[in-house]
């Protein structure tokens, strides 16, 4: 099996020195190139087509939500994970809402990143727990007799949304039309209350439904 070719972004040398340290020893992963700015690492990911960048929330030249989806567009499965030294949630809300796979504070020990770096591997969501919970609930003013019932399917839909797939993706997944799962994708949001990819992944995150 070949190793994940991964890009790290980070305006820090020390940073993408200590990342390429880090992962040196691992097996199944392979740094393929380095980028200080968000221009440079849209431009590697162009010409080395990594599938994981490990980035900072924001890089010089480009907003959080600008950068994932420069970094994902010629590749929309690539996997952009943040190594950040950002704890604002509404940041962090935003990075996840433009489709990143998930973050972890640059704070956290060794251990950590490894984990979080494998659970992204795995193809599932890494929400740092020292901050996944610290943002504004979009349905906080709203009144909560319970969890929300969702149907099966629904909950499969959910599921999936928070891995990131697109409806075309969920639809060739469930076997159904793009307009079933728009169908099932509406009525899910409305149960939970929120339009909100960030709310998503952490309703399903609490579920244990975050692995493919």
């Amino acid at each position: 099996m070949s190793a994940a070719r991964f890009l790290v972004a980070d305006p820090f040398p020390v940073v993408r020195v200590g990342f390429r340290a880090l992962v040196g020893s691992e097996s199944g992963i392979e740094v393929a190139g380095e980028a200080a700015d968000g221009p440079t690492a849209i431009r590697l990911c162009a010409e080395l087509d990594p599938e994981v960048v490990v980035t900072e929330v924001a890089l010089p030249g480009l907003t959080g939500p600008e950068l994932v989806a420069g970094l994902r567009e010629n590749r929309p499965g690539r996997k952009v994970f943040a190594l950040t030294a950002c704890e604002d949630p509404v940041a962090l809300g935003a990075f996840m809402e433009a489709g990143a796979a998930g973050y972890v504070l640059k704070r956290s020990g060794t251990n950590e990143l490894l984990g979080a770096i494998r659970t992204v591997l795995a193809g599932a969501i890494h929400l740092d727990p020292a901050v996944a919970g610290a943002g504004p609930n979009p349905s906080a003013h709203e009144p909560q007799t319970g969890p929300p019932e969702l149907s099966a399917r629904e909950s499969e839909v959910v599921r999936l949304i928070a891995l990131g797939y697109s409806n075309k993706e969920i639809a060739a997944q469930l076997q159904v039309s793009v307009k079933t799962v728009e169908t099932y994708k509406t009525r899910s949001m409305e149960k939970l209350g929120t339009r909100s990819r960030v709310a998503i992944v952490r309703y399903a995150a609490e579920r244990g439904w975050l692995t493919k």
